[in-house]
Order: structure tokens, then C-alpha cells, then sequence
């Protein structure tokens, strides 16, 4: 009579087999033995010049530009008396930096930032008449003064978003095959997988 196994086979190298062989990575070299000769490392193409500085996100620029404002409004209040004039030319450079740090997928946030941050910073300049109402009043009337600078700064911010964002288009259209209409297709210029 035959009898049949009950226990299930173990899994693993049985006793007096001899252990499956290493990859050719995990093997030792004896000493004297020289390593193989690796394929020639290809250089990479040259990367498109990139502005140099910091990338900073939507909410990166924001407050990078309202504590620098805010800064810069204190400044000029201490140094300058509170010279709206000395405050709207140092927006401009403001404006400009928080345009060209922010980063690619954020672009379209920084003409909104500056504004934002050019009110934050009238905060320290604004003529309090007295209480959290007059503070109000004269930061209402700071902006309608100087809304020459404000647009300024917005106008500077918003033609560097736009030609960066044109940079961009035209670095991932060189990339990417590109179709009849221009448009790229996910399986070559036929537009056939």
C-alpha cells in the first residue's frame, strides 16, 4: 500500500542541495581579480539657462513679498520718515524678484502676491488719525495716492509672468514631438500608438 504525504512541501533549499548561485553584483571577487570595465558614461545635453535664485511656491512669494514690504515700509518710515515716493520705487524691484522666483506651476499667482503685499507694507505708513479707524482711513488713502506704484509694480510682475510662461511652453514644446496642429500627441507626430 501506498501511502500519501499529508504534510505539505516546505518551501526553501532542501538539506544536501547546494544553494541557488548569487548574482554576478553579489559575488566576491577574489583579490588580484580587476573589477569589469563599466560602458562609458554619456554626457548630458546642455540645460537651458535658468534664472538663478530661489523657487519659491504661490504662498512662498506671498509671504516673501509681504515681509519684505512690511520690512521696507518700517524701514522707510524710520530712515525716510514715511516717504510714499522712497516705499513705491523700492515695490518695483519687489515685484519684479517675486516674479522671477516663483516657480513654473505658481506663475500665475504672483501679479495677485504684490498687490497684497504692497497694502501689508503701507501698514507701518499709514497717518493713524487715531484708533484702528483712523489707521484704516489712511491706509485707504495711501493706496488711492499711490496707485500709480501699485499698478506699476503690478504691470512689472505681470509682463515677467508672461514671458517666463512663454519660456516655459517653448522648453516643453522642444521636448515633446509635436504634431500637425503643433499640439503634442502621447504617441508620436501621426498620432498612432
Amino acid at each position: 500500500m501506498e501511502q500519501h504525504r499529508t504534510r505539505p512541501p516546505q518551501h526553501g533549499p532542501r538539506r544536501g542541495t547546494p544553494p541557488a548561485p548569487l548574482p554576478p553584483q553579489a559575488r566576491r571577487r577574489p583579490t588580484g581579480e580587476r573589477a569589469p570595465a563599466r560602458r562609458p558614461v554619456r554626457p548630458r545635453p546642455a540645460q537651458p539657462a535658468r534664472l538663478p535664485g530661489p523657487r519659491l511656491t504661490g504662498l512662498g512669494g506671498g509671504l516673501f513679498s509681504g515681509a519684505l514690504m512690511f520690512l521696507l515700509g518700517l524701514i522707510d518710515q524710520l530712515l525716510f520718515g514715511g516717504s510714499l515716493t522712497v516705499y513705491g520705487v523700492l515695490f518695483l524691484p519687489v515685484c519684479a524678484l517675486t516674479a522671477l522666483w516663483v516657480r513654473g506651476g505658481d506663475l500665475l499667482t504672483a501679479p495677485v502676491l504684490v498687490p497684497i503685499a504692497f497694502a501689508v507694507g503701507l501698514l507701518p505708513l499709514a497717518d493713524d488719525g487715531g484708533g484702528v479707524a483712523g489707521r484704516l482711513m489712511g491706509l485707504v488713502t495711501a493706496l488711492a495716492t499711490q496707485a500709480g506704484w501699485l499698478y506699476g509694480g503690478t504691470l512689472i510682475a505681470g509682463v515677467t509672468v508672461i514671458v517666463r510662461r512663454i519660456q516655459l511652453v517653448k522648453r516643453r514644446r522642444r521636448g515633446s514631438p509635436a504634431g500637425p496642429t503643433g499640439r503634442t500627441t502621447p504617441a508620436g507626430p501621426t498620432g498612432r500608438a
